[in-house]
Parts: C-alpha cells; structure tokens; sequence
C-alpha cells in the first residue's frame, strides 16, 4: 500500500473557491473513479493551502486512477468552468509514502 501526501496553494483570494470545488465536484468525481481519499485539511494558519492524502495499491494504480481523472469529462467541464476568472491552485506538492512497519495504530 502507498500513500500520497498532497499539497495544494491556492492563489491568493481563491480559497473559497476551491473549498467549493472540491466540496460540490472534485471528491465526488473520485469517489466515482474509485480514487480513495484517505484524509483532508486545511491550514491551522490559514495560509491558502490544503492537504490531504490518498491511498492506492500501487504506484501503477495510481498513475491509471489520475490518467482516467484527468481524462474525465465532468471534471474537466468543473475546471474550466471554476477557473474562468483566473486558475484556482498556484501548485500542488506531492510526497509518496508507505507506512512504517513498526507503527502499530
């Protein structure tokens, strides 16, 4: 099992707007795809940024699952229509991880 950390910031003043993005379309679109989200935050801070991690079988599964979301007709109509007053996200980080063997939950 591999997990993926990502991080998102968001351009300034558009944090409202990917909040709902991912709230009204973006979750539900991988819901549908089958991609797991495993958790989701926002800054303590209140910096414009997000995280949140995704768990996948493999690195194979997770190159097919984000081909078939990048490809997926819904969420592209969602980012088009979301970012026709400017782009929403500046960049997204991304850290690959595996769980520890001697952490025990």
């Amino acid at each position: 099992m591999i997990y993926e950390l990502r991080i998102y910031t968001i351009h300034p003043g558009k944090i409202d707007a990917i909040r709902k993005r991912f709230s009204d379309h973006t979750l539900g679109v991988f819901a549908r795809l089958g991609m797991q989200v495993c958790d989701f935050w926002e800054d303590l801070e209140e910096h414009p940024k997000l995280y949140y991690t995704m768990q996948y079988e493999s690195m194979e599964e997770r190159t097919r699952q984000w081909e078939a979301f990048s490809q997926d007709k819904e969420w592209n109509e969602v980012k088009q229509k979301s970012e026709q007053d400017g782009k929403i996200v500046e960049f997204v980080e991304q850290v690959f991880m595996k769980r520890a063997e001697y952490f025990k939950k």
